[in-house]
């Protein structure tokens, strides 16, 4: 649901990237060249990135009251 801080592997932190990450791809850029200019060359660190799913929308659903 929320992006990880650090990523899983190496511990580089990659938090910071995910909100421009997915700005920049909603407007249609290509993911490759985002995750370049921000600083995520790792594979580790881009899995993590790719891997994430915004679920908060759907969670936010069942809230109990």
């Amino acid at each position: 649901m929320i992006i990880p801080v650090r990523c899983w592997s190496c511990g580089k932190p990659v938090g910071q990237c995910w909100e421009e990450y997915k700005e920049r791809t909603a407007h249609g850029e290509n993911p490759k060249k985002v995750m370049d200019d921000l600083g995520i060359e790792r594979y580790c660190c881009r899995g993590v990135i790719l891997g994430q799913t915004d679920l908060l929308d759907n969670v936010a659903k069942f809230k109990k009251f």
